[in-house]
């Protein structure tokens, strides 16, 4: 199996070095795609010092957007770029861990999505607002749905190339999230969750989401629910 890591990145020069050194001690790892989404810190100094590092490493790809489009919209140019058979979903800040990519590969047939919950993993949360944010979100969404999911905006999701580049994704925010879930469940694809290990940061540390990305996420899976109601209706 060709493994594809794709990092959406904006204004993480702190950590995106250190991330980047963990990613590529993983086994198998087919490619490296970072998007860097218009960052104006020294993201992009970091990386080209990366770049010129692993000047030898065929697998690592470097994709710029001009300007700041938002985290959905660096998913969707990584999932337009993969050329791999399976996708995982990789912060550049150092919340998640790649060491644990193996857990949610142990689950994984080919076939599945895997989604590693934060909340199955019993991990401490930096801020009380965000966990409940979480746990609302993915409540509405079981509710909508039908499912028994923990935790849907998680961003380690471990997912088919041919299903990802299906997705059409729309969002550019973090609603993204939701919008990934969401169509994964109309299109019928099994979604399995894994226990991963997480370790929080505070908005002073560069933490992005805020209460109206909640919002965002609330209106998307409603709009996707009522997309599949009406194309069950119609057809």
């Amino acid at each position: 199996m060709k493994l594809s890591i794709i990092i959406p990145t904006y204004n993480e020069g702190k950590t995106i070095e250190k991330i980047i050194d963990k990613v590529f001690l993983q086994k198998n790892i087919y490619e490296v795609i970072i998007v860097n989404d218009g960052s104006n810190d020294d993201t992009q100094q970091k990386l080209q010092s990366i770049t010129e590092r692993l000047l030898k490493s065929k697998k690592l790809k470097i994709i710029t957007h001009k300007n700041n489009l938002g985290k959905g919209a660096a998913i969707k140019t990584g999932f337009e770029n993969v050329k791999g058979d399976a996708i995982i979903i990789q912060d550049a800040d150092l919340e998640y861990n790649p060491e644990e990519y193996s857990i949610l590969l142990k689950k994984y047939s080919g076939q599945n999505v895997i989604y590693g919950s934060r909340i199955l993993g019993n991990n401490r949360h930096a801020y009380k607002r965000t966990y409940l944010g979480n746990i609302t979100l993915t409540w509405i969404n079981n509710i909508l749905f039908e499912t028994n999911l923990t935790d849907i905006y998680t961003c380690y999701k471990l997912i088919p190339a041919k299903i990802a580049k299906k997705l059409n994704i729309h969002s550019h925010g973090f609603e993204i999230e939701a919008e990934i879930t969401a169509k994964l469940l109309n299109m019928g694809i099994k979604i399995t969750e894994v226990p991963i290990t997480f370790n929080p940061r505070h908005y002073e540390e560069g933490k992005k989401i805020k209460a109206v990305d909640a919002l965002k996420g609330i209106c998307t899976l409603l709009y996707y629910k009522l997309l599949s109601s009406k194309k069950y209706k119609t057809s």
